[in-house]
């Protein structure tokens, strides 16, 4: 299966925002955004940015979607082909809903993994039920009443418990107990509380043309 390579940070640095890529890193002032808030490359420092285009606007912003729920290009775009297919909400709030629906990005915003890409690799490794059955397919949607819980071991990963210890906010479509690991989908998400750091009408619009 294709992957990134690149450094993460670079992202960030290379869009002018943080995606959050490296979790607690990213708060801390080991933060390579904070340290160099400058394009990366050789001409990065130079205070100079090439004129973007009405187009790279665009690009950028469906960038920005792409990496800050690690998805590679092909399969971001199926998750637009499906939002644009229905009438009932607009297309920008749909495939925000889509996205947030995913298994790693629930765990992700449960707090139990730091990052969406550690949390990718717990579903991975089979730690995870939803309605009591094993799932390790990072881009399984949840839906309104599922429930989630995990295998009791992952309470004791170093990784975890440090991320819990952080007390990041949950989600108002999701609950959480601390004490059991158990979350349930309450509701759907709403775009207006994810703080997503892009705009999804520019992504709209990039793919419309």
């Amino acid at each position: 299966m294709a992957r990134y390579l690149e450094s993460s940070c670079r992202k960030c640095r290379r869009y002018g925002t943080k995606l959050f890529l490296k979790g607690d890193r990213c708060a801390s002032e080991k933060c390579a955004f904070e340290k160099r808030k400058y394009a990366p490359g050789q001409h990065g420092n130079t205070g100079r940015r090439p004129k973007v285009t009405d187009f790279g606007i665009h690009l950028v912003e469906k960038q920005k979607a792409k990496f800050y729920y690690g998805l590679m290009e092909r399969q971001f775009e199926r998750y637009y082909v499906e939002a644009s297919s229905q009438r009932k909400i607009p297309t920008g709030d749909r495939l925000v809903q889509l996205l947030e629906l995913r298994l790693d990005n629930v765990i992700y915003r449960l707090g139990i993994a730091p990052s969406r890409a550690m949390s990718r690799q717990i579903v991975l490794h089979r730690k995870v039920f939803v309605n009591g059955h094993y799932v390790n397919i990072p881009s399984y949607r949840v839906k309104t009443g599922d429930i989630i819980t995990f295998k009791p071991e992952l309470k004791e990963n170093i990784y975890v418990k440090h991320s819990m210890e952080r007390n990041v906010a949950i989600p108002e479509w999701l609950t959480f107990d601390p004490n059991s690991y158990r979350a349930e989908v309450t509701s759907m998400p709403d775009k207006a509380n994810t703080n997503a750091p892009f705009n999804d009408q520019l992504i709209v619009e990039f793919y419309s043309k």
